[in-house]
């Protein structure tokens, strides 16, 4: 059953949906920080009466549950298949609070070594038509062992002992690291934070920081790999790749990944391709897209990266996949399901749509797995099954 809209939904509709239908107005990145100040606050003081009522009633409001739409995926549980992507939460403010927006899983970080401030302002853009944002934040963090404290803090327990939390970490490596000790970058921040997380995503794909997409190259990222598998309680691991890759490299790296036993595949990252919106101008700065540093995410995204998706599912559905990007609605959502991925995450689609984002796409996987007669989400993997009114 649908339920009916909640008081934040129609707050976030009223107050914040405006402010995403145009370019200008609030920045981007303030706005995003604000509410992830909120969510904060509201995290670390989740046990507070009236706090503990709020989060009571947001757990109403966005949680789906139903066992049809449980996975158990290397070795971990997931009680639905829709997460927070990894670039919202870098620091982990709000860990403990993801699971009452109705999300099977979150994905913190991107987190680095070094605690780093990222590129130069502003960094982050809204294209309101489009539903999309352009982003070259850099890997803006404060560091590993922050993040532990972070943790902690919100009383997030060790994964062995967690309940009804999956966390994701998504690492990635430090501006100030030359290339060449990138794996000892990757290892530091690992070794400190395996306690914390189900799984970890190597993230070798972002475009905003210099050189790191050459950790893609199936050389350098075998020796990344084999070292972080050789880690004593290495979680399942997942790599990150960019969406600007080609078959041929992609069909490089999904070798590896079977050759190496890696667990999986995230696909995609944002893209640098413009992907059709070459001329569309940033408002804040003056200048056209293909002329801005930096990756698209959003609607944009979509019909590549499930390609993408559909592609790696094709050389060897054995391969676990997250799909990322571009969606944005329950049928992008069965759609990238049923081109093979596993898992999906949301970030761009839903800042845009709002939180009502993820019962609505729980629900309407629902519906499909009713309508195509399934006994569980698994069974729409790799299915190609069309969404049905």
């Amino acid at each position: 059953m649908v339920k009916q809209k909640g008081m934040l939904i129609n707050i976030y509709n009223n107050l914040v949906t405006p402010l995403l239908k145009k370019d200008a107005g609030i920045d981007a990145e303030y706005l995003t920080n604000l509410s992830l100040s909120l969510l904060a606050f509201t995290s670390k003081n989740r046990n507070r009466p009236l706090i503990s009522r709020i989060i009571k009633d947001l757990n109403q409001e966005f949680c789906v549950f139903d066992k049809r739409l449980h996975q158990k995926i290397c070795g971990i549980d997931f009680s639905n298949p829709v997460g927070l992507a990894a670039g919202f939460d870098k620091n982990g403010d709000a860990a403990n609070i993801w699971k009452d927006f109705g999300f099977g899983f979150a994905e913190i970080g991107t987190v680095t070594k070094f605690s780093q401030s990222g590129n130069p302002k502003p960094r982050l853009f809204r294209l309101a038509k489009e539903e999309a944002a352009l982003n070259r934040m850099g890997f803006n963090n404060n560091g590993a062992e922050n993040l532990v404290k972070n943790l902690l803090k919100q009383g997030v327990e060790f994964q062995q002992s967690r309940q009804n939390i999956c966390l994701g970490i998504n690492f990635g490596k430090s501006k100030i690291t030359n290339l060449s000790k990138a794996t000892e970058d990757y290892l530091t921040s690992l070794k400190l934070l395996i306690p914390y997380c189900d799984y970890a995503a190597i993230n070798v794909s972002s475009p905003n920081t210099e050189g790191l997409r050459k950790l893609q190259d199936p050389i350098l990222l075998k020796e990344l790999l084999r070292e972080v598998k050789n880690l004593d309680n290495c979680p399942p691991l997942f790599v990150k790749i960019a969406p600007d890759l080609n078959y041929k490299d992609i069909e490089d790296i999904c070798q590896l990944i079977i050759d190496e036993n890696i667990d999986g595949i995230i696909a995609t990252n944002t893209s640098l391709d413009r992907l059709g919106l070459e001329q569309r101008k940033i408002k804040q700065t003056g200048l056209l897209l293909a002329e801005e540093n930096g990756g698209l995410s959003g609607r944009p995204l979509q019909l590549k990266a499930n390609q993408i998706i559909r592609h790696i599912h094709n050389i060897d559905n054995n391969i676990k996949l997250i799909g990322v990007g571009g969606i944005d609605s329950p049928e992008s959502a069965w759609e990238r399901i049923c081109s093979g991925a596993s898992l999906i995450q949301i970030y761009t689609g839903w800042i845009y749509k709002g939180p009502q984002l993820v019962p609505n796409i729980l629900n309407g996987i629902i519906k499909q797995i009713n309508t195509h007669k399934l006994s569980n989400i698994g069974e729409a993997i790799g299915s190609n099954l069309k969404w049905i009114e």
